[in-house]
């Protein structure tokens, strides 16, 4: 069989052997000649053509140089030590240099040889260097032409001469053996329809690709498949859920959600809104279980939607509940809903660490006996000791910062799961939203409520800081209030603590007591002291608040006008973002002042810029997504969905979106792939659920 081929043990390859082949599972994963030849090049290096000296001097990438070494020279010594060499040609010279590999580098230079290095050339001082190039020696009788692979290696793989050129000669040697011997995985009818490569000339293409076209077919075809298996374990996982898993049926529209929705609204709903209630609404009603995501930006009003959710469960006999990641949110959404329903007599209950033993037992008592229709709160309500009489509907804030366990003991509180509505603050791009929640149904809410004006955000260096709090003092004076966040970033606390406290005294001097208040809050104090403190700004008794991040969610203070985020270029754009969310919430014209220093790296100077030029959290998070990578935004934890090996979710869009309209239209007509044509794909993905750890479900 041509698969079997591939699951050879990689010991067995020639020229690797059982010492080579326990580096390549260490350091590479590579196990069998699956693994092998699917470590891809990350990049290619024309070598068919050479820069000179002189012209490669502000050349913007890395080049390739023919040339001669003049001089080697070693200085320093342990972890200081550095190899430099002088590099010439007829057009001038360049240094080399070498921090690491200096025992493996130092040997290959001969003065007589003729050499060929490649690297980007950067101006240190008055001169041009050359850090870590590739280097070795020119050979006339075995000259390459063409696109030549670059392979990822490491230090150990390196001493055992496994480089990326040795890398690459045990890639030829695979290569050529696998000719005839590669299966294809997809059907001849999705070959055809997307025009791809055959899996085998892919393969054979991109680790050595005749030319930039084939190299681009075989790139296209390799990531296609990722993808397109990625979204059909998705979608075919939904399928499973919709068929297996019933829900509760909510049938009725009743007296709790029409009496708050005719009297006690207290803004007409934006079409968003409307639009999502009626999501809901039919998921909730079909029998299956409701798998949701609701997306919206910071004070777009899911809290609104999810209370109408609620309601409707309440109006079929069943409770619900609010699951948020922290007491400060959960105090938040206890107090808001409260305000919502008090009028109507509906019973509203609040959990968390800090809720005293007694108050615990009546809480445990009312939600048995089913007297509490809404509990909200923390982890606390996971607790195998935390019984509902008849759960109907979970909320879940923030999701990603519960674990996948955690959020499981939502499904064993009732006879069925709940129905799940998850939402987020935080803006997803619809790549990453398609990806880690492909299995949930996705809804936006993509308008403000009327009457909020857009914050404005301005971005002022370090001198213009007297400007700034005379703009503060100005706007305390109309009866506004103001945060004042420093940075907080964890290898540095003591660092970040002596720049808040600095920060607070030149504060504390510039608007002194009596006439104005100042409130503080950081992570080193305790929580009560960071609520009691928190409080008085939310109560208006202290007009600046000057904290950490800890007030990026979970405080929402309307007459708050002002957000001033000190060494803003610290901050990665959906922190930004959020803490300017912060603001904005009454019908006041609301600022974000950036303060940053005049060293301003290009990803810092397109920061600001993002951050100035629009209020769009999903516009932002696209922008973040480019810059950053998906792993960041959505976390350590997600990183099982990002396994790709060839695909890139911040630049393949195109190619996500045509794999999953693929793979969706297949399920369609065969959700069970047992169609004659759809064998081999069937049999692939058997192959690919094996590997994949699905983060996007809820149990």
């Amino acid at each position: 069989m041509p698969q079997d081929f591939l699951k050879t043990e990689i010991t067995f390859l020639k020229g690797v052997g059982p010492g080579r082949a326990q580096l390549l599972n260490e350091e590479l994963g590579c196990f069998t000649y699956y693994d092998f030849i699917h470590h891809f090049p990350f990049r290619y290096v024309d070598k068919s053509n050479f820069t000179k000296v002189r012209e490669a001097f502000g050349f913007n990438g890395p080049v390739q140089m023919k040339g001669k070494i003049s001089s080697v020279t070693e200085v320093g010594a342990g972890r200081k030590k550095r190899l430099t060499a002088t590099f010439i040609d007829d057009s001038g010279q360049v240094e080399l240099v070498w921090f690491k590999g200096i025992k493996w580098v130092k040997p290959l230079i001969q003065k007589e040889a003729t050499f060929i290095i490649y690297g980007k050339v950067t101006r240190f001082g008055k001169k041009y260097n050359i850090a870590h190039p590739e280097i070795e020696v020119f050979d006339p009788e075995n000259v390459k032409s063409g696109l030549q692979p670059v392979y990822s290696s490491g230090e150990k793989l390196t001493s055992k001469g496994l480089h990326s050129k040795g890398l690459e000669k045990l890639m030829r040697v695979l290569v050529a053996l696998s000719k005839d011997k590669i299966g294809e995985t997809l059907s001849a009818e999705v070959i055809d329809q997307y025009r791809l490569m055959s899996r085998e000339e892919a393969l054979q293409q991109i680790h050595f690709p005749k030319s930039q076209e084939q190299l681009k077919r075989a790139q296209v075809r390799l990531k296609f498949e990722e993808l397109f298996y990625m979204q059909l374990a998705l979608i075919k996982q939904k399928l499973i859920s919709q068929r297996k898993i019933k829900g509760f049926v909510f049938s009725e529209i009743g007296a709790h959600f029409n009496t708050f929705y005719n009297n006690h609204l207290p803004f007409e709903l934006t079409g968003a809104q409307k639009r999502v209630v009626k999501e809901i609404r039919k998921d909730t009603a079909t029998g299956n279980q409701m798998n949701r995501l609701l997306q919206g930006d910071v004070g777009s009003g899911k809290t609104l939607v999810s209370v109408l959710s609620m309601l409707v469960a309440l109006d079929n006999g069943f409770q619900a509940t609010i699951l948020a990641p922290t007491e400060i949110l959960a105090n938040q959404h206890f107090e808001t809903v409260k305000e919502l329903l008090d009028p109507m007599g509906v019973k509203v209950g609040l959990l968390t660490g800090s809720t005293k033993t007694a108050e615990r037992k009546v809480l445990h008592e009312d939600l048995e006996n089913g007297s509490l229709q809404i509990l909200i709160g923390t982890h606390a309500i996971l607790e195998d000791k935390v019984k509902f009489k008849n759960l109907g509907l979970a909320v879940i804030d923030e999701q990603h910062r519960f674990g996948v366990a955690q959020r499981g003991k939502l499904w064993l509180k009732n006879t069925h799961p709940p129905h799940i509505l998850v939402m987020t603050a935080t803006p997803i791009p619809r790549t990453l939203a398609m990806t880690f929640y492909g299995d949930l149904d996705i809804s936006v809410i993509d308008e403000l409520p009327p009457g909020r004006k857009p914050i404005k955000t301005l971005h002022y260096f370090d001198n213009k800081r007297l400007a700034v709090f005379q703009f503060l003092e100005d706007e305390i004076k109309k009866g506004r209030q103001v945060y004042i966040v420093y940075p907080l970033i964890e290898e540095s606390e003591k660092l970040d603590y002596k720049d808040l406290m600095d920060g607070f005294e030149s504060i504390s001097r510039r608007f002194p007591k009596p006439r104005f208040q100042i409130s503080i809050v950081h992570g080193r104090m305790k929580p009560a002291d960071k609520d009691y403190e928190m409080n008085l700004f939310a109560k208006g008794k202290t007009q600046i608040l000057v904290a950490t991040t800890v007030i990026e969610v979970g405080v929402n203070v309307p007459n708050a006008s002002v957000m001033v985020i000190e060494s803003a270029e610290k901050f990665g754009l959906s922190t930004l973002h959020q803490l300017r969310g912060r603001v904005g919430r009454g019908a006041e014209q609301s600022y974000c002042v950036l303060m940053t220093g005049y060293k301003l790296s290009e990803d810092g100077k397109k920061r600001m810029e993002t951050m100035v030029r629009t209020n769009d959290g999903f516009e932002i998070a696209e922008v973040d997504l480019r810059m950053r990578g998906p792993g960041d935004i959505m976390g350590t934890q997600q990183s099982g969905m990002l396994d790709l090996k060839i695909a890139d979710l911040a630049k393949d869009n195109q190619l996500l979106n045509a794999a999953r309209i693929c793979a969706t239209e297949l399920l369609d007509e065969d959700s069970d792939l047992t169609n004659k044509r759809n064998f081999i794909i069937r049999a692939e993905l058997q192959v690919q659920m094996k590997k994949r750890t699905n983060w996007s479900r809820i149990s």
